[in-house]
């Protein structure tokens, strides 16, 4: 089945459509590279996608051991190289609001690093990932 289909709508601008729930994302080339970077770019969104799986799985397994993970937020940071023009390095922080026991965040930490997207990236790309918690925001 089809996940999803993407329209090339001129000026360097794409929309995405996930055909189960009808959502949209639009994307745009980033001022570095010809693009008006009034979006995310699809390399802002590789990027980007590997916190929100982390988030995910991080929250499966929250669910499972009843610990409440809700809030808890991603900082993203995407490096390119040239050279091809690649990304080269994704840095996430992991933002826990509570504190948590050293054996709740081995396991939380562990479950996030098995997330599809961690597991799909090529190896040449950095995954720089920190965990800080007690960030009551």
């Amino acid at each position: 089945m089809t996940t999803s289909t993407v329209e090339y709508q001129g000026n360097l601008r794409t929309q995405a459509l996930h055909l189960q729930s009808n959502n949209q994302i639009i994307t745009d080339a980033p001022t570095d590279n010809h693009g008006k970077g009034e979006a995310f770019s699809p390399t802002d969104l590789l990027a980007t996608s590997l916190a929100s799986c982390m988030l995910t799985i991080i929250g499966i397994k929250a669910t499972d051991m009843e610990v409440d993970v809700v809030g808890t937020k991603a900082e993203v940071t995407k490096i390119m190289a040239a050279d091809p023009r690649r990304v080269s390095e994704i840095q996430v922080r992991i933002k826990l609001k509570k504190d948590l026991d050293e054996r709740t965040k081995k396991i939380l930490e562990a479950a996030a690093f098995t997330c599809p997207v961690a597991k799909s990236i090529h190896p040449d790309i950095k995954q720089d990932v920190t965990f800080i918690y007690g960030h009551g925001e």
